[in-house]
């Protein structure tokens, strides 16, 4: 078994192999000599840089064994597994909700500190995560990259083509828990809730 004897000499972190010291040292120094040809996007590794070109490619090599949904990077494929398991092994302590990847309960832990470190160029909104700058970003741009394959409208976010999808398809999946009355989506079924509880209207 090989010892960790590469030390970095500005942080003391071990390394088992000079490579791995050298690339650790590009983080420290913000040296990203591996750069996408296709969005200019640079990366520190070579491995990093690999696993961003299969976004270009649409290459998906990690396929989930029980539905066979494939998957472009590995982390995304384990974090994909836990809602196959039902595990949830990441917990917020400020509110003990609980997460199955690490990523959603950092971006969840952003609500309690209102740490919103995504901000947009064009008028300074900020969000606590990045998709929600994506799809933000759009309202400027008036990008809107999800078209219906039925009647060819499209969408700014995928939220809002499945919710238009439902037009189509009749399916209504969110359901009054008191009376069972079924509505195509979230906001109808909270403005219906409000006849249950006499809360007025806005």
């Amino acid at each position: 078994m090989r010892t960790k004897s590469f030390k970095c000499a500005l942080c003391n972190t071990l390394f088992s192999y000079k490579s791995t010291l050298i690339t650790h040292i590009r983080v420290h120094n913000n040296e990203k000599p591996f750069k996408c040809p296709i969005c200019d996007k640079s990366f520190s590794d070579n491995s990093s840089y690999i696993r961003h070109l299969r976004i270009h490619s649409k290459v998906k090599p990690y396929k989930c064994s029980i539905c066979n949904v494939s998957f472009s990077q590995k982390s995304h494929l384990y974090k994909h597994s836990n809602v196959h398991s039902g595990e949830k092994p990441f917990t917020c302590s400020d509110c003990n909700k609980s997460f199955s990847d690490k990523s959603s309960l950092r971006n969840h832990q952003r609500i309690h500190s209102n740490d919103k470190p995504f901000k947009c160029s064009s008028c300074n909104d900020s969000f606590y995560r990045k998709s929600h700058l994506d799809r933000h970003v759009r309202v400027h741009t008036n990008e809107k990259p999800f078209k219906c394959t039925i009647c060819s409208k499209s969408f700014a976010d995928k939220c809002n083509l499945n919710r238009h999808l439902r037009v189509h398809t009749n399916e209504k999946p969110f359901k009054c828990t008191i009376c069972y009355k079924s509505f195509s989506d979230k906001c109808n079924l909270n403005r219906h809730l409000r006849v249950h509880s006499n809360k007025p209207f806005k």
